[in-house]
């Protein structure tokens, strides 16, 4: 039989830690608003959208409340349970599932829109899933990966964990979070240029534009911004 490889990084986001979890990421909706509405900016509605990694499901369920057809795509049984509790009470209908960002259970050209939010540095096949992410889009079809950077300031971080609105406690959990887990499996900005480069988006170029695939940085993470072509 063929050796089984673990699908993420670190402690399984599962029981008591996904509820955790839960319950502090939901504090700070506004990543969640923005998100949202920068892709209202990118692309029309109805559009079938996938989120990989959607967690709890904020994001997902804000996408499927401004009319997109949404779909969702975790590795983690409490995160499925989760997410799907949290479209039925917002009264909306997505389609989460179980699965693997590098094998995902979806047909070929399926999407019009991928996004992937502060999960994709927990990715044991990162090349992997960039690829799937372009087997599951239509033609024409965009793909966002928003995540932290590696080089990311300490103050920009302090910042970012005290606009999160959390008891002090939390606080420092997340940011002992931050420290000592998150950015040691991020991505510096030319780590993820290098990827995408070697993905089915990237054209071989070596600027920070190249074949379907532009990287750009916001405060302390990056947006990977992929499109397949027509």
């Amino acid at each position: 039989m063929p050796e089984m490889r673990k699908a993420y990084k670190g402690i399984a986001m599962e029981g008591a830690i996904a509820t955790w979890y839960s319950k502090n990421t939901g504090k700070n909706p506004k990543r969640f608003l923005d998100v949202a509405q920068t892709l209202c900016e990118r692309i029309a509605r109805p559009a079938r959208v996938l989120e990989v990694a959607p967690g709890p499901g904020y994001l997902a369920v804000e996408l499927a409340q401004r009319g997109y057809i949404v779909s969702a795509l975790d590795i983690s049984k409490s995160f499925v349970r989760i997410a799907s509790e949290n479209a039925r009470a917002a009264g909306v209908e997505i389609d989460v599932r179980l699965g693997d960002a590098a094998a995902m259970p979806f047909p070929d050209g399926q999407f019009d829109y991928v996004i992937c939010m502060a999960a994709f540095k927990n990715f044991t096949h990162p090349l992997g899933a960039i690829d799937e992410m372009y087997r599951v889009l239509a033609p024409g079809g965009q793909a966002s990966i928003y995540d932290l950077r590696k080089d990311a300031a300490p103050a920009d971080i302090r910042a970012e964990v005290d606009g999160m609105q959390l008891s002090p406690l939390n606080a420092f959990l997340t940011r002992f979070t931050f420290k000592h887990m998150l950015l040691k499996s991020a991505y510096t900005t030319e780590a993820i240029e290098e990827l995408a480069q070697k993905s089915r988006f990237g054209g071989g170029a070596t600027s920070r534009r190249f074949g379907g695939a532009t990287v750009s940085q916001s405060g302390i993470g990056f947006e990977l911004r992929l499109r397949k072509p027509a």
